[in-house]
């Protein structure tokens, strides 16, 4: 069995890895004019503050578009639905949809999964 692949973790991402071991979904925020970034960036592209926090995603969101991504060295290896999802909040989050076929423009919610020792967020049809 292969090893999984771990997540890098650093300065520029700890607070969003603490945000999934406590099954939240957080969104950087910036602190001077409220938008909300994701990827994360470290400065506002709308009012190029450097300041910023993190807002909770109430984990609903839409589907844009989608593929169904197989394993190009073991052709065993279940298939994965990887999803570009707008959250309810306006930003897009990429993520895998599970438990569930779905076509763009389906409504999914945020699910927690557990995979060889690492938690992820998920998304099924709601």
């Amino acid at each position: 069995m292969a090893t999984p692949i771990r997540p890098t973790v650093d300065r520029g991402n700890q607070w969003f890895w603490d945000g999934v071991a406590e099954h939240r979904l957080l969104i950087q925020r910036c602190s001077s004019c409220g938008t909300l970034r994701q990827p994360a960036a470290p400065m506002c592209g709308r009012c190029q503050s450097v300041e910023w926090d993190v807002q909770d995603a109430a984990g609903g969101g839409t589907v844009v578009t989608w593929i169904v991504s197989r394993h190009p060295t073991d052709p065993d290896a279940d298939p994965r639905t990887v999803a570009l999802i707008e959250l309810d909040e306006g930003v897009r989050f990429v993520s895998n949809v599970v438990d569930g076929e779905v076509t763009n423009g389906d409504r999914v919610s945020l699910t927690w999964r557990d995979y060889d020792g690492i938690t992820l967020p998920q998304f099924v049809p709601a």
